[in-house]
Order: structure tokens, then sequence, then C-alpha cells
């Protein structure tokens, strides 16, 4: 049996190509030596692929002789070498080390004898200041887990998170007593109590709490994500996880000194906002409560010489957009929580000479972060994404087939997660643990890795690259659909900045794609013309029924892109209201409204760009047919509006023999 192998020399390189003809090799001579072995068992990692997969580009452990203490021991180790540091700083306040600390044991001590123990949840209800650092910290001393509350959350959910979490008391303030209801069963603890400090002298600012509060295996918070049922999951975090991502030698190097203490508390970014400095001796910049912008993210940077950043995708992107130097003196700028784009990358690190820019790429079920790639000094260079690059110490990464196999580089899989930032699981939701913290075939013995549902590959550098999610496929009208595939394709248009496919559900039965562009500095936008654009790269089944232009994308409380604040797309405000002229241009007028449930529709008026698909352009040739008219669905892909189908459409019966394509 001979062959060759032909490939695009601009699109692969030969050593892709050799190693497609190898596995096509290896894949025959294994079906040869067994014709009965299932082709889904088959391997086709070629000799030495899987020790690089599974060896090689996940680094052995790293000692990390703080891993078996609790995030407070950690901390009182850092008092201990420098109490008269400055710990965290506001506008408002600032406190040292032994200040921290003696707030905090002071607190702690109202905790246990309030009859908080080990592993007890206690609610943090208290907007972001220096305060919530202390009532952390505080939880952790008197061997609770603490959960931070939003008081901005409805309260149906607020209650459904305290109830699941048994939670019994609440640290607040004066305000969050008057503005937040709580359940009679939580009792409410006042943190502006928490007593003087005439006994600081005599005070043991060691851990407050009962057997097993110093356990690095006991919980250190629980945070709530949104769950894929519509019902928030509480993922709990040990001390463990915290010390490891704080410790990790990825922040060495001080540029990490004094971070921006931002992200909203329930977020998990604020794990890394907080503990990293704290545990090495740095700086918590303790931003205003009100959400952050350009010009305040430029001031406190400047004001407070931040030196380390994390910000979501979004609001990286709307600040690459609207003040790319804003971040000008930080040393290194985290970014993630979504893809990013790398033309943002390149914007700010030209506006701000000596930045690193890293994507840090993590679950909250993986402590934050799991991966993380720098990108280099001399920028992306004309890459067209950005990876989430390799591993962070102690932890491991593997792309599986759906059967938990290793697949080559460059294959799509879907990503694992393992090692010491893994969570415990999540709070009271035993069979959501199995089903998403799996035995880990790679590691010792009971060791478990969490399946995250995002698809990556591995790039021949061994780094990972981001593709998508296992379940964002959706399916219209009969086709499955990469919204991933749209986007892509849209950020490809002239002065598209950022973009969005998703699946609008706005009335019964109505299952449209619709698209959303934001315009890049100095670019203006014309939606239906992007629409156009985007029907001559993609097959029409993957066409959005409108492409809506947007100064800005909808941001979460966390930075993340709010996908139920997207406005759905106004295809009456596209009408033209050019009258009709004739009878059949009457007609056709209103079966065009009829169908794509518009008032009116103008003589110009594009059937596509309102809204109108291949299933709807069915239902106007029949009902074209009732009212005398006839069309094909070819001529209405064709002409498109009223006014060239009515030059084509004949009378029923007339010239329509042996054209009824697309028809039931």
């Amino acid at each position: 049996m001979d062959g060759y192998l032909e490939f695009a020399s601009d699109v692969f390189d030969r050593s892709t190509a050799e190693a497609v003809a190898a596995r096509y090799v290896r894949l025959l001579e294994a079906v040869a030596a067994d014709p009965d072995i299932r082709i889904g068992r088959l391997d086709v990692l070629l000799e030495g692929e899987r020790r690089q997969l599974l060896t090689e580009w996940n680094p052995p452990p790293r000692p990390l002789p703080e891993a078996a203490k609790t995030l407070h021991e950690c901390f009182a180790d850092q008092v201990a070498r420098t109490p008269s540091a400055v710990a965290v700083r506001s506008d408002e306040e600032v406190l040292t080390y032994r200040e921290l600390d003696l707030r905090a044991s002071r607190l702690a001590r109202r905790l246990v004898e309030a009859g908080v123990g080990s592993e007890e949840i206690v609610g943090v209800l208290l907007p972001r200041s220096p305060g919530l650092l202390v009532s952390f910290l505080a939880v952790l001393k008197a061997g609770g887990a603490y959960l931070p509350l939003d008081a901005k959350e409805p309260e149906s959910r607020r209650e459904r998170l305290l109830a699941e979490a048994d939670v019994r008391w609440v640290l607040t303030d004066a305000a969050g007593r008057e503005d937040v209801r709580l359940p009679d069963s939580v009792q409410p603890l006042d943190v502006d109590g928490a007593g003087d400090a005439d006994s600081d002298a005599h005070l043991d600012t060691h851990p407050a709490g009962g057997a097993g509060a110093g356990d690095p295996r006991n919980l250190a918070y629980v945070m709530y994500t949104s769950g894929s049922t519509g019902e928030p999951k509480g993922v709990a975090v040990t001390h463990a996880s915290v010390v490891q991502l704080a410790l990790d030698s990825c922040w060495r190097g001080g540029s990490h000194q004094r971070v921006l203490f931002h992200s909203q508390h329930s977020f998990d970014a604020s794990t890394y906002e907080i503990w990293t400095p704290l545990l090495s001796g740095g700086e918590v910049v303790v931003a205003p409560p009100a959400a952050l912008d350009a010009a305040e993210l430029a001031r406190l940077t400047r004001d407070d010489r931040v030196t380390g950043l994390w910000l979501t995708a979004g609001l990286f992107h709307l600040i690459a957009r609207e003040s790319p130097g804003a971040p000008a003196g930080v040393r290194e700028l985290w970014v993630g929580g979504d893809v990013v784009d790398p033309d943002a990358v390149r914007r700010v690190m030209a506006a701000c000479p000596g930045l690193t820019v890293v994507d840090g790429y993590g679950p909250t079920e993986n402590t934050t972060f799991a991966t993380h790639y720098r990108v280099p000094p001399g920028g992306l260079g004309d890459r067209h994404s950005v990876p989430i690059g390799r591993p962070l110490d102690n932890t491991s990464v593997h792309v599986l087939d759906p059967g938990l196999r290793p697949v080559p580089v460059g294959v799509r899989g879907e990503l694992y997660v393992s090692g010491a930032g893994l969570a415990r699981g999540y709070v009271r939701r035993a069979a959501l643990t199995a089903e998403r913290f799996v035995a880990d075939p790679f590691g010792p013995d009971g060791s478990r890795m969490y399946r995250t549902g995002d698809l990556v590959r591995w790039r021949a550098d061994g780094n990972l690259e981001y593709v998508g999610r296992a379940d964002e496929q959706v399916k219209v009208r009969g086709f499955r659909i990469e919204p991933g595939e749209i986007e892509s394709a849209l950020l490809r248009a002239d002065g598209v900045a950022q973009a969005v496919a998703l699946v609008r559900s706005d009335g019964p039965g109505d299952k449209r794609l619709v698209a959303y562009a934001v315009p890049g500095a100095g670019s203006v936008l014309d939606g239906p013309g992007l629409r156009r654009g985007l029907s001559e790269l993609l097959p029409e089944y993957m066409v959005p029924a409108a492409v809506v232009v947007l100064d800005r994308l909808p941001l979460t409380a966390n930075g993340k892109l709010d996908r139920r604040a997207l406005p759905a797309p106004d295809f009456a405000a596209a009408v033209s209201g050019l009258a009709p002229r004739t009878p059949r241009e009457e007609t056709l007028c209103r079966l065009f409204a009829d169908v794509l449930g518009l008032p009116e529709v103008g003589v110009d008026d594009g059937f596509f760009d309102l809204g109108g698909d291949s299933i709807v352009s069915i239902q106007l040739v029949s009902r074209a047919r009732e009212a005398g008219l006839a069309i094909t669905p070819r001529e209405v892909f064709q002409c498109q509006s009223v006014g060239a189908l009515a030059v084509v459409a004949r009378d029923v019966g007339v010239g329509v023999v042996g054209d009824g394509e697309g028809v039931g």
C-alpha cells in the first residue's frame, strides 16, 4: 500500500505534515495487527510524545515548605519578619502588618466567643475596604472559612447561599445591617464593635480556633459561581490551595510588591489580589468600592505606585480601546477570564513601555490560576491569538479525548487540571463534585483532576491555546454551530475591535443567531454591512440574523461579559419606510412584515437584513403563493428586497414548474 501526503506549505510546516503521515501509518499498523480493535481505542501518539505531554510539559513538583501551614500561620510568619511594613493601604487608612494582625486577632476572639469553630463557614457582608481584609483574616484565625457576600445580589439568591453553606454568622457593619435583610437563622456580628486595643499587649495573635484550626487541609473560603442548571454552586477551597497560589514562583521578581485589590471580593481574582502580597511582605492597595474605570485605574497605579495588576479580559479590552496608557508604571499586568484580544495586548504594551502582560487562565475550582503565558518583551508578532501558557508550580494539565487519553499536539481536546491548587469540591453537592472532580489516571493513587469543560490544544512550543467551550456549541435550524467561528470571522472585518456571537430567543420559537461588534478607536461600523461581509465568509446557516453595533460590551460586576445585558436587535429601526408603488409591492411588503414580525417594511429593505433566514424564507414563499404570487427560496436569497422580488414574482401557476427547491 503506497501513498503520499500533499500539504500547503503556506499553512503547514513540514514537521506537522510528517507527524500526520506518521500517525496514519501507526493507525494502519495497529488495525492490521488487531482488526477487531474498536477504532476509539486506537492510540495515535508517536514514540516519545506521551512522555513529552505528561512529563516534560508538566514539570515535577516543587517542594513548598509553607504547604504544611495554614494561611494565618504563613501570615504570622510574615508579621514576625516585617511587623512595621505597610500591609494594607487605601485612600482612608493604612495598616502595618502588626496592626492588621492585632485587629484580626481581636475580631477572631469575638468570633470564637460567638461559637465559630473549625471549618464553620462565616459570611462576610462588607464593602471593599481594609476592614474586609481584617474580617477574612479573623475568620481564618478563629478556625472558620469565609464566604464573601455581595450586598447588591438578589435577596433570594443570598438566602439560598446562606442556607446551602449552613452559615450561622455574618460579619457586617452598620450599613450592612440597615440595607440587607438576613434570614432569622443567621446571627449578624458587628465588625465595628471588635473592641479596643487596651489589652493588645497581652493578646495572643496565634490561631484562636479549636482542634483542627491549624490544619492546611481545612477550608479557607467558599466562593459561589453560576451553575449550568441555573443554581449557583459553592467552590470549597482549602488553606493549602491558597498558600500554593500565593507563594507560586510566577510572582517572584518584585512585580507583585504592591497589588491593586479592585475585583469583587466574591470573585476568585481577589484571592490573588489579597493573599499574594500579604504572604510575601507586599502591600494590598485597596481600590474604592466604585467600579474601576480607566481614569481611576491611572490614578491608583500612579498615586499608590501599583506594581501588580489583574484585569478581566473585558475590562482590559475596554481600557485598551479608551486609554491604553492607564496601566503605565505597572510592572506586570495579568489578564484573563475570557479570550484575550492580541490587538489589545499590542496597544497596551505600545502605550506602556516596560510593562509585562501575562495571560492567566484558571477556574475557581483550581484556586484562580492553573496556567499562565508571559507575552515576550518583543510582543506577539503577527500571532492571531494569545496562548494560555504553561502550568503553575505543582499543577498538571492534560488535554484529553472523551476516553480520557492524551491527544497529540495541535489536536483539540478537553482540559483537565490537577495538583495542589485543586479545590475540595462543591459545598453539599456530592453528585456534582463527583461529576467534575474525577480520578486522575496520571497522578498518584487517590489523586483527582478537575474537568474544566474548556477545549484547548497543545502548541508545538509546549504552550496551551484556548479553543472554546465544550458546551458552547449550539444548534440552529438543525445545524451545529460554534459561535467562536462567527466571532473570528467578524474580528477580521476592518474596524472591529471586539465581537460576540450567541443564540437569542426573544419570543416563542424565536431562536436566532445574533452577533455584536464594538468598533476600534476612530472606526465607525455598519451592522448590516458587517452582516453582508459575513455572508461572504460563512455558510448561510452561520450568518447571524443581525450584527448589532455597540459602543462597548456590557460587563458584570466581576468584569466578565454580561450576556443577559446584550440588547435584542431592533429590526424595526432598520426599516426604510419607502412606500410600495404597485399592488405587487404592497402585497410583498405586507408579507415581509408578517413573517418577520415587524409593523411595516419598506420597498428597499433587505429580507435578511431584517432578521430573515432560510426557514423564514420558506414561510414567505408559502404565504406569497397563498396571496397569488409565485417566488422561490432561491429568488429570495438572490433578490432580497421587496422591490427586486416584485420584478421576478409571477402570478401563481406561471413559470414555477420544476423550481420548488427548499420547499417542505
